[in-house]
């Protein structure tokens, strides 16, 4: 069972609850998609069922079409938020990591299709693969964070958060507005371009800043 941790793996004392996700918040990757940038940001929830150690082999599903990969900054909340300002939001944050946005792809294709929601998609068990948190102090400016995936030595995506197009605190602060966060929620920030699919006996290497991980697709 999934349990938050920091970086060098020992237990944090946080429960495990949802995570909030943003879509499209990177420009190239909304070109890449094809799709069109939104007045607002793209907010979907997965629930605590997603969530899954990162360093432990990533298991995809089977037969459900193509999964892709999605490197995100993670954000670890550390105090209730509810209509925060971000201010409030910046002393609330416990910590940052790396998540992996697992996507059915092409099962997300016929969701938006059909104009209907992408939690089948998104949501699945396993679908939100975490590392462990960096302190806040420890890690430097999130707005200004290099991330980096590698499959099987092949760089696949490549980023800094400063192409955000909506920043950490204010999206934050956004979701705040319509879902109360609570000490435990994970936040991932969107992804840079390059997203692809994954296959079983995929070797996955996985970088914010000097912070690397490596791990493994079964």
């Amino acid at each position: 069972m999934y349990q938050h941790r920091d970086w060098e793996g020992a237990l944090l004392d946080f429960p495990v609850n949802k995570v909030i996700c943003v879509g499209s918040n990177y420009a190239n990757h909304i070109k890449e998609m094809g799709s069109v940038r939104s007045e607002e940001p793209v907010i979907f929830i997965k629930p605590e069922t997603a969530m899954c150690d990162i360093r432990q082999p990533i298991a995809i599903p089977r037969d459900m079409g193509a999964v892709h990969h999605e490197i995100e900054l993670a954000v670890l909340i550390g105090q209730p938020l509810k209509q925060a300002n971000e201010d409030r939001v910046d002393r609330a944050i416990a910590g940052f990591g790396i998540g992996l946005d697992l996507t059915l792809r092409d099962l997300q294709g016929k969701l938006k299709k059909a104009g209907q929601p992408w939690e089948k998609s998104k949501a699945f068990d396993g679908s939100a693969p975490l590392s462990g948190f960096i302190p806040v102090n420890s890690f430097g400016d999130p707005q200004n964070a290099d991330l980096m995936l590698r499959v099987n030595d092949e760089i696949r995506q490549q980023g800094n958060s400063r192409d955000m197009l909506t920043p950490v605190l204010p999206l934050i602060s956004y979701m705040s507005r319509f879902f109360t966060l609570r000490p435990g929620d994970v936040i991932l920030t969107g992804t840079p371009e390059g997203v692809g699919p994954l296959e079983s006996g995929d070797m996955l290497v996985l970088s914010v800043n000097e912070h690397q991980l490596t791990t493994r697709v079964i």
